[in-house]
């Protein structure tokens, strides 16, 4: 029998998720149009052989809607990365992201890169190559960045044009192209106020020399300043475009009733009903950046006014446990607030470094990759069967928070780039 499509989809654009009966991700892809795009591959049921394969072993077709297309391909070249559905190839295999990249060489000579297996500086991520080399063009005129391997006493063409950095001269002074690089790193980085006070302690040092030819390009840097950072901040805007907007997927929306609340007190052997619950999560990229987040359910309706974000304080690198433990303390330094479950987006390890933290409230943890949940009664966790109620209901909180969580740190990372 034909799979029929869902017919709840709306016209908006977004990310769309086949799932089979296990609640396994099958494919991720992205729309304009949610509802048309998936309706193209019922469609194409009988005329192509990978869409019949997906089709067949699918069981629910879920959602996310976003405010606009380049939001979405964020969102799924993310999600990819996170879930590596079976059917998603391209932007599981390889890296979806390219960034502009400063090394620590002496030389240090910016270029696009997709991987970070080098010590350095990366800005990013870019989702389009085509942005990444917009605002590497500008960087590498404005500052003069080009590196040439060729020597010629008066310097080569691109030397005389303003592009070369005169690296092909005799007289080639490494330490003034360092500093155009620490210049181009602040401006892409959006620190004006670095910006101003290396150029201005520079041109000063310059005019003591009496080199005034090199303290007029300073000076240029400064009066053109307002252009430099506005000209860097449009070229990247397709890398700053956060998805903030993302809802949970329609099919996660679930009427609460007692009885729910009985059912995971039940499944986690806990004193009470869970009526009132709490979850954590962290989000990094590439251990920058850290920030947690918690959201609370009341009734299994998020209750948006006990929501809270953290900037990570006591941690420079990744540290899940540590930065767990920092928030959980954090969110309950009053101890007048707690919830009747504490669930940490995590599997044992995460829930042993909270526990100790809240003596008085149950806690748990739901692993994604089988979505099985842990708890002290738990220790070796059971399977969530993702068609309860219950189930949905722990998944869907531990989902929301991580969405919760990846929008902070997206906008905090935003701000760091200068938006």
């Amino acid at each position: 029998m034909k799979p029929q499509c869902p017919e709840n989809l709306p016209s908006q654009p977004g990310v769309y998720f086949f799932k089979d009966k296990n609640n396994t991700v099958l494919y991720i892809g992205k729309a304009t149009s949610l509802k048309s795009r998936v309706q193209s591959y019922f469609a194409r049921y009988n005329s192509d052989w990978k869409v019949h394969a997906l089709l067949d072993e699918h069981a629910t077709v879920e959602f996310v809607i976003t405010k606009t297309e380049t939001e979405a391909a964020l969102l799924e070249a993310e999600l990819i990365q996170a879930h590596k559905p079976k059917y998603n190839i391209l932007l599981t295999s390889g890296q979806p992201f390219v960034y502009i990249f400063i090394s620590n060489d002496e030389l240090p000579e910016p270029k696009i890169v997709r991987v970070k297996k080098s010590k350095g500086t990366y800005i990013g991520p870019f989702l389009y190559a085509k942005h990444a080399k917009g605002a590497l063009c500008y960087l590498v005129e404005t500052f003069r960045l080009m590196l040439c391997n060729k020597k010629l006493e008066n310097g080569c063409l691109d030397y005389h044009l303003g592009l070369c950095a005169g690296s092909c001269r005799g007289d080639f002074n490494p330490a003034d192209y360092r500093f155009r690089v620490e210049l181009a790193l602040d401006a892409l980085q959006g620190n004006q106020k670095d910006f101003i006070r290396k150029l201005t302690k520079q041109m000063q040092e310059y005019s003591q020399q009496l080199a005034f030819e090199k303290a007029k390009h300073m000076r240029d840097y400064l009066e053109h300043l307002e252009v430099i950072f506005a000209t860097l901040k449009a070229k990247c805007v397709a890398r700053e475009q956060a998805v903030v907007s993302a809802v949970l997927p329609r099919s996660y929306t679930q009427q609460f009733d007692d009885q729910v609340g009985l059912a995971i007190q039940q499944l986690l052997q806990l004193d009470k009903p869970a009526h009132v619950i709490d979850c954590f999560d962290i989000s990094h990229f590439q251990s920058t950046h850290l920030v947690g987040s918690c959201i609370r359910f009341v009734g299994g309706v998020p209750e948006k006014n006990s929501f809270r974000r953290f900037k990570i304080r006591t941690l420079t690198e990744q540290n899940d446990y540590a930065a767990l433990r920092e928030i959980v303390s954090r969110r309950y330094k009053s101890q007048t607030d707690y919830p009747d479950l504490i669930l940490i987006d995590g599997g044992k390890g995460q829930l042993s470094a909270v526990m100790p933290l809240v003596p008085t409230v149950s806690c748990a943890s739901l692993a994604k990759r089988e979505e099985r949940v842990f708890s002290s009664k738990l220790p070796d966790g059971v399977l969530l069967d993702p068609h309860t109620k219950e189930g949905k209901l722990l998944i869907s909180l531990r989902d929301y928070t991580h969405h919760f969580a990846v929008r902070y740190h997206r906008l905090r990372r935003s701000a760091a780039f200068g938006k």
